[in-house]
């Protein structure tokens, strides 16, 4: 099954219901960042969220996660649009924890309790909008939750699962994400606190072979679900040697000039997907040139 996510509506359009799987955009992660089981938990998780997040923009619009807590896993950066394009990276990808009290992956005990949980919208316009919440549980769903509260003054509830292999690959990956709509009744809100108190994890869903409309239909079984749109999500970055070479030019002649004699060259490495861009002494020199007029 490949990665998608489903937007819907339910309880005549008083929630709105999203959820995606996102196995195999979680595990491409896993693979370029090479994340020990922690970190693929933590990173899987921001990912996820922010997947949920941006499929509530249009296409072309964009949003930065960033999760900067106190534990060993420092800053977790995630990137994503309106279109089901994430990337992400976490600064420490080597985190492998004790399994937590209930015997499960510690991503609070990687990401830490206290911090910072910004997201910036890029909406094109002139200033990008950006919402920044204290960090309330580390296990990220809540965090996720609390920002949507908080910032943008919308009552959610974002759940958020990732389950590893002992041998650090992705087993299944995915979440979603409830918003309720002014007007929603109490016995509304009281119906889906009740099932959410009694649902299994997303990835254990996931895992048993659900697709995003049955996670939907299991998480809100006494409701109609009208499923508005079916949109796949991947990890993607669009990253390349030409905005590479911007940022070198920035960095100014006399540097670019220290590059060339100290190292012959330069190589750059994307944060977000590991791959490497060369530029030799000629590029170099070029880029210097730029730099200089």
């Amino acid at each position: 099954m490949k990665d998608y996510l489903v937007k819907a509506l339910a309880y005549d359009g008083f929630v709105r219901a999203y959820a995606v799987s996102a196995t195999e955009t979680i595990a491409e992660a896993q693979r370029r960042h090479e994340t020990w089981n922690t970190a693929s938990a933590a990173l899987g998780r921001a990912m996820v969220g922010s997947l949920l997040l941006g499929s509530t923009l249009k296409g072309e619009d964009k949003l930065t996660v960033k999760i900067q807590g106190n534990g060993p896993a420092g800053a977790i950066v995630v990137d994503s649009n309106g279109r089901g394009d994430v990337k992400g990276y976490i600064k420490n990808p080597q985190i492998s924890l004790p399994l937590n009290p209930q015997g499960k992956l510690d991503v609070r005990g990687a990401v830490g309790d206290q911090g910072i949980f910004t997201v910036i919208k890029d909406l094109g316009l002139k200033e990008p909008f950006s919402g920044q919440t204290p960090i309330v549980s580390g296990e990220l769903g809540e965090d996720f939750t609390y920002y949507l509260a908080v910032s943008e003054q919308i009552p959610s509830a974002v759940g958020l699962s990732v389950l590893v292999e002992t041998d650090d690959s992705i087993r299944a990956a995915g979440g979603f994400m409830l918003q309720i709509m002014p007007g929603a009744s109490e016995e509304i809100i009281d119906a889906i606190e009740k099932r959410l108190g009694e649902l299994p994890r997303v990835s254990t869903l996931i895992d048993e072979g659900q697709s995003p409309e049955e996670i939907l239909a299991t998480l809100l079984p006494d409701t109609t679900i009208e499923v508005l749109e079916k949109m796949p999500v991947q990890f993607h970055c669009d990253c390349t040697k030409e905005k590479f070479a911007t940022a070198i030019i920035t960095l100014g002649a006399d540097e670019i000039q220290a590059m060339i004699d100290e190292d012959h060259g330069a190589e750059a490495v994307c944060s977000f997907c590991g791959n490497k861009y060369h530029f030799d002494e000629t590029e170099l020199a070029t880029l210097k040139k730029e730099a200089e007029a």
